[in-house]
């Protein structure tokens, strides 16, 4: 099972916008603005349609969908919190804590993939959110997945309940590395991936962010065991998104660690070096999709590992 895909599905916005229900607990959200709603809808077009053109310029495949205009769905351009793909092709789509969010699941863009992909299997999690009291598991979002050694790294929280993980490693066969993560008030660390990003052989992390020390050992034994080199990032710097990070393969074979400029300016020298010892660092500028969104580029990418259909 491979850890790196070429294959990546993005939705282009409709009505990009700050979101009012999921700032409850998304601290990396901008509050203190009201920028014209138009204007910040067109730039966050312009920002998506520049990772695109940055990203297949590479030798990455880029499926993108277009958001409907209606209804309004200020999240689309995440669609990694409600959908997944998987190798043996496997579908599983998620519950989603806030309710204008869950109406990001569209099945014509599972049509899609499927006129695409080999699809044999379909998990509907979402079933989980209509309870008295739901459970909610925001794809990778939640989860950060360890392919290879069939681990799932995830921090509790509202959006991440265990429960319903334990539920999605039945289904998949994986084990999950449980622990918290606060920010620098003391408040959950709403999605594993902005915190922390596993790539091929090496791991980000904010370390800073996890209050306990025997989850750091395990953590720090789990990277050990899979052969994964911890590179940590500092609590300010996963403020700037650094921890929301995703490794890609190009057609050609090539490894691309895609991140923000605005992570990619927040790594100090050792870091960069660390890195690009071992992959390709593709900095991509999305201020405002990050500012008034409260995620990065790695919650704009949704991996694909089906089989295609055809080749090429």
């Amino acid at each position: 099972m491979e850890q790196l895909t070429s294959h990546i599905m993005m939705v282009r916005p409709a009505h990009f916008g700050f979101n009012e229900q999921t700032a409850v607990n998304n601290s990396f959200q901008s509050k203190n603005e009201s920028p014209d709603t138009d204007w910040l809808k067109n730039i966050a077009r312009d920002e998506f349609d520049r990772m695109v053109q940055t990203l297949t310029s590479r030798g990455i495949r880029v499926m993108v969908v277009e958001d409907t205009a209606d209804p309004v769905k200020p999240d689309a351009v995440f669609p990694n919190n409600w959908i997944s793909f998987h190798e043996g092709g496997v579908v599983v789509t998620y519950p989603m804590f806030a309710p204008n969010r869950r109406i990001e699941r569209r099945e014509d863009i599972i049509e899609m993939v499927e006129k695409n992909y080999k699809v044999q299997n379909r998990y509907s999690l979402e079933f989980f959110e209509n309870d008295d009291d739901p459970l909610i598991l925001e794809g990778t979002g939640s989860m950060i997945l360890d392919r290879p050694n069939g681990i799932v790294y995830a921090c509790i929280s509202q959006r991440t309940n265990p429960l319903l993980l334990d539920k999605f490693n039945v289904l998949l066969g994986t084990r999950s590395v449980l622990f918290k993560s606060v920010d620098r008030n003391g408040g959950e660390v709403y999605h594993t991936n902005v915190m922390m990003a596993l790539c091929e052989d090496f791991v980000v992390i904010c370390l800073e962010s996890v209050p306990s020390a025997r989850s750091k050992e395990e953590l720090l034994a789990s990277f050990k065991a899979t052969g994964k080199e911890v590179v940590e990032i500092s609590m300010s710097q996963m403020e700037a998104f650094a921890g929301n990070m995703l490794e890609v393969r190009s057609k050609d074979g090539t490894r691309y660690l895609c991140l923000s400029q605005t992570a990619y300016d927040s790594l100090d020298e050792s870091q960069k070096s660390r890195l690009s010892d071992r992959t390709n660092l593709l900095p991509i500028a999305i201020p405002n999709i990050e500012k008034y969104g409260g995620g990065s580029v790695r919650c704009m990418m949704a991996e694909i590992f089906l089989e295609p259909k055809q080749k090429g």
